[in-house]
C-alpha cells in the first residue's frame, strides 16, 4: 500500500511538472505579454515601447516610412488601419505592413481607426465592428505574436456616453479571445482617448480581469487634458498603484484643446518604464498639421515636434531599446529619398482649418561659427497661427544660437516649444534650450510657437548668431 502510494505520488508529481512545462511553453508561445505593470517579450525581457504612429491607411504608398522611423531610433511603430470607414486595408496589405515592421526590426502596433469618436463623430464604427475586421485578418496575424500588438479600436468613444466603454471593451476582448487570438491586446480610453472622466482608470481592473489570458495593456492618449505635470503623473501613478499595464498610446507637444506637457510625459515615461508613442509621423490635416514629426514624409526634414520627440531629453533616440526578438538580424538601411506625399490627409481630431503658408525667409550669417534661420507660418486660422523656425549651423559646429526678428503687423507669441523666447515690443529674441544648442557643421534644428495676429501676418526677416 505504501509502495503504491509512493508510486502514485511520483506519477502525480511527474504530471504536475508536465503541466507546468506546458503552461510555460504556452506562455512563451504568446509572444509579447504583460506581467504586472510591464510588457514582456516571450523570453521574459521587458519591452518598453518607444516610437510613433504612421497613418498608413491614408498613405499606403509611404512604405519607406518604416525604415525612416527606425533610423531615428524607434523600436515600435503604431500603424493606422481601416476596416471600411476609410479605404479598407486588405489582409495582403496588412501582411506587407507586418513584413515591413519585421524587416526594420520594429514592433508593430496595429490599430483600427474606424472606431474614433464613436457616439460623437458621424460614421464611427463600434468596437464590435472593429473585432469583425480583426477576425477577417486572423490568417495573417496568427503566428505573429512576437511582433504584433493588436490595438482593437482607436479612441472608441467620444464624450457622449463614455460609460458604455467598459462593457463594450470587455465584449471586444472576449470576442477576440474566443476567435483564438493569442496576441497582446491594447485598448484605448474613451473621451477621445483622454479619459478625462476616468472611466478607463476606474474600470481597468475589471476589464483586465475579463481577459481570460490576462494579456491586455491599456492606452491613454495625452493631449490638452494632460497640460500639467500633476495630471500626467497622477494618471500614470493610478495604474502603477493598481498594478496594471499602461502605455501612452498617443501624445503631442501641442493641440487644439490645450498644451500637453510633453516634457513630463516623456520624463515620466522614462522613469516609470512606461511606453510612449507620439502622434504622428507625417500627413496630418484638418488644422493639426503641427503634429507632423517630419515634413512631407521626409526623414531629413524633422519638424520641431519631431526634433523634440526623437532627439530631445528622454526622447526616442536616447531611451529606446530594440526588441530582443531581432537580436542578430542585420540592420536595414533607411530610405534617404522617400516618395512624394499623396494629397489626402486625416487627423486625430478636429481643429481650425489651415491656410497656405507664406514663403519661408532665410537669413544666413557668416563667421567661424555662423548659422542661418528660416521662418515660416506652418498653420494659420482666424486670429491665430503656428510658426516654425529652422536653425542651421554654418561650416563649423556651434554650441548655441540666437535668432531675432521684428514683427511689423502687431503679431504676438503666446506659446513656444524647443526654444526660450523673450519679447520687447515687436522685437523677438529666441535662444536655444539645453538639448538643441549644440549643432554640428551643417546640422539643423527647429523650434515652434503659437501666436496671434489681426489683419496681416507677414513673414518677418530673421537673423541668426551662433556661439
Amino acid at each position: 500500500m505504501r509502495t503504491r502510494f509512493i508510486a502514485a505520488g511520483a506519477a502525480l508529481l511527474a504530471l504536475l511538472v508536465s503541466v507546468v512545462a506546458m503552461t510555460q511553453n504556452a506562455q512563451a508561445a504568446t509572444g509579447l505579454h504583460v506581467s504586472g505593470t510591464k510588457v514582456l517579450e516571450a523570453n521574459g525581457n521587458q519591452f518598453i515601447m518607444r516610437g510613433t504612429s504612421h497613418a498608413h491607411t491614408w498613405y499606403p504608398s509611404q512604405t519607406s516610412s518604416f525604415a525612416n522611423i527606425k533610423s531615428l531610433g524607434a523600436n515600435t511603430v503604431r500603424v493606422v488601419l481601416s476596416g471600411g470607414r476609410w479605404t479598407a486595408n486588405s489582409a495582403s496589405d496588412v501582411a506587407n505592413v507586418i513584413s515591413l515592421c519585421k524587416q526594420n526590426r520594429l514592433i508593430c502596433v496595429l490599430e483600427n481607426h474606424d472606431t474614433t469618436g464613436y457616439g460623437e463623430q458621424s460614421g464611427a464604427y463600434t468596437l464590435d465592428q472593429a473585432v469583425d475586421y480583426w477576425v477577417g485578418l486572423k490568417s495573417v496575424l496568427t503566428g505573429q505574436e512576437n511582433y504584433v500588438v493588436i490595438n482593437i479600436g482607436n479612441e472608441p468613444y467620444g464624450n457622449n456616453n463614455p460609460s458604455a466603454w467598459t462593457s463594450a471593451t470587455k465584449s471586444a476582448i472576449s470576442r477576440m479571445r474566443a476567435a483564438g487570438f493569442q496576441h497582446l491586446l491594447m485598448v484605448d480610453a474613451p473621451n477621445w482617448g483622454q479619459d478625462w472622466q476616468f472611466v478607463m482608470r476606474d474600470n481597468a481592473a475589471s476589464v483586465f480581469d475579463s481577459d481570460p489570458q490576462k494579456n491586455t495593456v491599456f492606452s491613454i492618449h495625452m493631449y490638452g487634458v494632460f497640460d500639467t505635470a500633476a495630471e500626467v503623473t497622477g494618471y500614470l501613478q493610478a495604474f502603477q498603484t493598481a498594478g496594471l499595464p499602461l502605455v501612452i498610446g498617443e501624445f503631442g507637444n501641442m493641440h487644439s484643446d490645450g498644451d500637453p506637457d510633453e516634457d513630463t510625459i516623456m520624463s515620466q515615461g522614462q522613469s516609470r518604464g512606461v511606453g510612449y508613442l507620439g502622434w504622428s509621423w507625417s500627413g496630418n490635416g484638418g488644422g493639426v498639421e503641427y503634429l507632423d514629426q517630419v515634413t512631407n514624409f521626409n526623414v531629413n526634414q524633422l519638424t520641431s515636434w519631431g526634433q523634440r520627440l526623437f532627439n530631445g531629453a528622454n526622447g526616442v533616440k536616447s531611451t529606446a531599446k530594440e526588441a530582443t526578438i531581432y537580436s542578430g538580424q542585420p540592420p536595414v538601411s533607411p530610405s534617404a529619398s522617400p516618395s512624394a506625399s499623396p494629397s489626402p490627409s486625416a487627423s486625430p481630431s478636429a481643429s481650425p482649418s489651415a491656410s497656405p503658408s507664406p514663403s519661408p525667409s532665410p537669413s544666413p550669417s557668416g563667421g567661424a561659427k555662423g548659422c542661418s534661420a528660416t521662418y515660416k507660418v506652418a498653420n494659420q486660422w482666424d486670429g491665430g497661427f503656428q510658426g516654425e523656425v529652422t536653425v542651421k549651423a554654418g561650416s563649423s559646429a556651434v554650441s548655441g544660437w540666437t535668432v531675432t526678428w521684428t514683427y511689423a503687423n502687431g503679431q504676438t507669441i503666446t506659446q513656444v516649444w524647443n526654444a526660450t523666447v523673450t519679447s520687447s515690443g515687436s522685437s523677438i529674441t529666441a535662444k536655444n534650450v539645453s538639448y538643441n544648442g549644440g549643432l554640428g557643421a551643417g546640422a539643423s534644428t527647429s523650434f515652434g510657437f503659437l501666436g496671434s495676429w489681426n489683419g496681416t501676418n507677414a513673414v518677418p526677416a530673421v537673423s541668426c548668431t551662433a556661439s
